[in-house]
């Protein structure tokens, strides 16, 4: 039995003799766990807080996620969506207590997206935060969070680092790594281009282009058979890549682009523009549709992986696809997705914890499995707190074949989950150290 059980077979029995010890355990202030960051929850209502890039180079994934918060927060409340099929959940608020938000502008750095945070958590209360675009700013939060004793919620980030070397107690991601990224991709492009190539990068310069392009060498590498010509850093946020295209050199049969958002609707044009897709094959590791919307008349062909895809034929993907469009009019990016999936998870882990108190909630999170986000079968390690799932490998459709403005990617293989990932003690894993739970 856990504590909260044996706290309540006590008060059932009424057995005097425990009286004094349950009022110490739970702080006396008629809880059954003592006070812990933003627990206990006084009131009918509970904040969550919504921190995603409202401006800087990934301002456009920001909105998407901000609708898919919002969407969680309204079915949470009055019922719809995922509510409506995963057994945790009532519609009825978050244990009764009917779910409020605050939101915050990380600007896509990591310094303002801690600030906004912060904000979040000392003067709204928030009991749970979550968001990220840039992996940089998921890291910031999630250490912020752990200092707090604050669930967050990783949205979106890709680093190795956020489940490796900075791993928190606090900070569970859903979102596959740039480990997992080479793992899928790399057999695809190798039976796709042949072995014994030359390749290039070029790498947005802070964590998750660093374990990004790592991770592009060590696979295409060991799995391609590959060699690579050299690796070059770009800041975040450059509008011109031409100084850095020009360099690639004349005997790369392969440029990696490792960029995102923006950045990525920035080189991938200039690189197809500069006639680099006449002389080499072009890779962009991480795909998203904003960015393939943006880069629309550049992609055809291009190759990469995706956290996931509003096609998929899966009944909760479908549901999820019909509340989206119907709110919104309009399909949802996975950045979307991960917003409303990472939402739902904690509550419904709230719900099977029966209490809002956080080492509770992170307990019920870890190796925690499911079936319910879009994915098929997944599994929250407790090892390293990395959702073990499929990964999309996608190719840019031809203008010919969309049907949409939406429809720009081609699915070309789910790598299941069984062909990809790594041991507690190896990979990314074996740099992380959770911390504490904040109750030993």
């Amino acid at each position: 039995m856990e504590r909260r059980d044996v706290l309540k077979v006590a008060g059932t029995a009424g057995i005097a003799g425990l009286a004094g010890c349950t009022d110490s355990l739970t702080g006396g202030g008629g809880s059954e766990y003592p006070a812990l960051g933003n627990y206990p929850v006084e009131g009918d209502e509970v904040v969550f807080g919504f921190n995603v890039p409202q401006s800087g180079s990934y301002s456009q994934e920001g909105e998407d996620e901000l609708r898919g918060y919002e969407l969680a927060q309204q079915h949470l409340n009055n019922g719809g969506g995922w509510v409506d099929e995963w057994d945790d959940l009532s519609g009825n608020g978050v244990l009764d207590k009917t779910v409020t938000s605050v939101d915050g502008d990380t600007a896509t750095d990591p310094d303002t997206a801690r600030q906004s945070a912060s904000r979040m958590i000392s003067r709204d209360d928030a009991i749970m935060v979550t968001g990220g675009s840039s992996s940089g700013v998921a890291i910031a939060v999630q250490e912020l969070c752990q200092e707090e004793k604050v669930l967050f919620q990783c949205c979106l980030t890709h680093s190795n680092d956020t489940t490796g070397g900075s791993c928190v107690r606090y900070s569970f991601r859903e979102m596959f790594n740039a480990y997992m990224t080479g793992q899928a991709l790399a057999p695809v492009v190798r039976d796709e281009y042949g072995e014994d190539l030359n390749f290039y990068q070029l790498y947005a310069d802070y964590t998750w282009g660093q374990t990004q392009q790592a991770s592009m060498n060590q696979f295409f590498t060991d799995v391609a058979g590959w060699s690579q010509l050299d690796s070059v850093p770009t800041p975040l946020g450059t509008s011109d890549y031409s100084s850095y295209l020009s360099d690639v050199p004349d005997d790369a049969d392969v440029l990696v682009l490792n960029h995102y958002g923006l950045d990525a609707a920035n080189s991938l044009p200039q690189a197809i523009d500069a006639g680099l897709d006449e002389e080499l094959e072009i890779i962009v590791p991480l795909y998203n549709r904003l960015m393939a919307q943006a880069a629309s008349d550049s992609i055809d062909g291009i190759f990469g992986t995706a956290d996931w895809n509003w096609k998929l034929d899966e009944e909760y993907t479908s549901s999820f696809v019909d509340a989206f469009e119907s709110e919104y009019g309009q399909p949802p990016s996975y950045a979307a997705r991960l917003a409303y999936t990472q939402t739902m998870q904690y509550a419904a882990a709230v719900e099977r914890a029966e209490t809002f108190y956080p080492p509770e909630v992170i307990r019920e999170l870890e190796d925690y499995q499911y079936n319910n986000a879009g994915l098929g079968q997944e599994n929250m390690r407790a090892c390293d707190h990395q959702a073990f799932r499929d990964v999309l490998v996608v190719q840019g459709k031809p203008q010919s074949e969309r049907e949409s403005e939406f429809d720009l990617l081609n699915i070309i293989n789910q790598t299941p989950r069984d062909d990809l990932g790594y041991a507690c003690d190896s990979g990314p894993a074996a740099d992380c150290s959770l911390g504490e739970y904040g109750d030993e």
